[in-house]
């Protein structure tokens, strides 16, 4: 099994340059309007992206906007 790659919003943009923080957080707060839910893992306060699972939603947006 392949380890998660587990990136909490403070650190995204030190591995990606886009989205910025700011755009994470506005992501995060539509979570469920977006399904950017199934991007996000929760431990304590802190949240995490799943980066395998943004790369996955990202492409997902771009096939409905196809559709």
């Amino acid at each position: 099994m392949t380890k998660k790659k587990l990136i909490p919003v403070t650190q995204w943009n030190d591995h990606h340059s886009w989205p910025p923080a700011g755009g994470l957080r506005h992501l995060i707060f539509n979570e469920h309007k977006n399904g950017f839910h199934k991007v996000i893992k929760r431990v304590g306060k802190r949240v995490l992206i799943d980066e395998s699972a943004f790369f996955k939603w990202v492409e997902e947006q771009n096939d409905e906007g196809s559709a």
